[in-house]
């Protein structure tokens, strides 16, 4: 809606708060009924008319930040009406001004709210974080101003932005760009699933979706060993294959994954089906703080923290679950013999191979806990995303390390959209749609 069109809604709402008086001046008070359905259409409008290109969660966040301003710009029309009209109601008819002060605090009350809940329940950006000091603060003078600012410009940020983004797939929908010779093939990394409770990759598939990719997941296990977790992807391989008829995939692995499949390939003879591989932050070298690790905690803990962890997943749909060797092949000992068996038997003949990496740059921008690990693996591995270090994340025919714009950079997290969070310098989603688009312009 147009800056017009807001001052327009704010006005109408502020008439409606400050009508009552009015009514009551000219006594004509019972025409108050006939604005109580008029008020609560106005607050309703918004979403009426919000672009039609917009997805409901984003209609309704629209409809929330376009209440807020317009609750903004009428709460002070309606305190300098208010503090205005005292001057001509007192001594007099002070019950008259007092009557007319409540239905003012009511009305905007209701705008309020309509808005605020609106974009707490449907905004993605306002994040854990941004909720909890927007409550906290709500009823702390100057701070809850402060808030509902900041608020306010990071749901119409989140809106503006997921707009231009539909207009750019709908005028890219005939060129589906990521419309492969074969199929996508998603593997997610360890301690995480993608096949029942979770999205794992976030908003990334759908994009992919939206501009031709066609998209499987490899649904193995969160947290067993390499050996295992690749028997299972070389399963997941076979059977696309067979049931589709596409020949062979695009393997996009991400952590732990990339691992998982560069052993499915060179060793359970799935590289004929494979047309690609592209590792997303994967730890090829390992990770040297989990061999400080494993070797600082004693045995007995890991094996109940394993316990606790194993039985939370099979609850949840895992079944042969293995926390301790999952970990375990995530050493930078265990990933140097790997990397050693494997250099022999490569396999790799005729797939296109890539790898990228990202660089965290503050611990603070990465998320829990990757906020806290951020300095355990800088200590023993140097920059890092968080999780892994930059000099493990290296392999096959081309390798790019990507990082933010200012002092935030990229975390592992980000790298799958894991908090659905929209990052000043890298759209995460645009930057997957070029990733399979090049594979596209390779044939693959």
């Amino acid at each position: 809606m147009k800056k017009v069109g807001l001052f327009l809604l704010s006005l109408l709402l502020a008439f409606c708060a400050n009508c009552y008086v009015l009514f009551r001046y000219f006594d004509a008070w019972r025409f108050l009924f006939l604005i109580i359905p008029a008020f609560l259409l106005l607050n309703a409008l918004p979403v009426l008319c919000a672009p039609r290109i917009l997805t409901g969660r984003l209609k309704m966040s629209f409809h929330g930040v376009l209440l807020l301003k317009a609750f903004v710009i009428s709460l002070v029309l309606t305190v300098v009406f208010q503090l205005t009209l005292a001057c001509f109601l007192f001594p007099e008819n002070w019950k008259m001004w007092l009557w007319s002060v409540l239905w003012c605090t009511v009305s905007e009350a209701i705008v309020f709210w309509n808005g605020m809940i609106s974009v707490y329940v449907f905004s993605y950006q306002l994040g854990i974080h941004r909720r909890l000091v927007g409550a906290l603060c709500g009823l702390v003078p100057i701070l809850n101003i402060v808030q509902l600012r900041k608020i306010i410009h990071t749901v119409s940020d989140e809106v503006n932005f997921e707009t231009e983004k539909i207009k750019v797939n709908l005028a890219r929908k005939n060129d589906a760009l990521c419309k492969t010779k074969y199929p996508i093939l998603l593997v997610h990394g360890v301690f995480f699933r993608d096949f029942r409770f979770f999205n794992y990759w976030g908003r990334i598939p759908a994009e992919l979706a939206q501009n031709g990719a066609s998209i499987y997941y490899g649904e193995h296990e969160s947290a067993v060993s390499v050996e295992e977790a690749a028997k299972e992807l070389s399963e997941k391989i076979k059977k696309i294959v067979s049931e589709t008829g596409c020949e062979k995939v695009n393997i996009i692995a991400h952590s732990k994954g990339g691992l998982d499949s560069r052993y499915a390939i060179a060793n359970l003879g799935v590289a004929p089906y494979v047309a690609s591989l592209t590792t997303v932050n994967t730890p090829h070298k390992g990770c040297e703080f989990a061999d400080k690790l494993l070797s600082a905690i004693p045995e007995d803990i890991q094996e109940k923290v394993a316990e606790g962890y194993n039985k939370t997943m099979r609850k949840l749909g895992d079944k042969n679950l293995d926390f301790i060797a999952a970990v375990s092949d995530l050493t930078a000992s265990a990933c140097e013999k790997r990397n050693e068996a494997l250099s022999e038997h490569p396999n790799l003949d005729g797939i296109f191979v890539q790898s990228i990496g990202s660089r965290l740059d503050k611990a603070v921008n990465g998320k829990f806990p990757l906020n806290l690990t951020y300095h355990l693996v800088k200590f023993f591995d140097g920059p890092n995303d968080g999780l892994v270090s930059e000099k493990s994340f290296p392999f096959g025919e081309h390798y790019r390390l990507l990082t933010a714009n200012g002092e935030r950079g990229i975390s592992h997290g980000d790298m799958i959209d894991l908090n659905r969070e929209n990052i000043d310098g890298f759209d995460v989603r645009e930057f997957y749609v070029e990733l399979v688009s090049d594979l596209k312009k390779r044939g693959l």
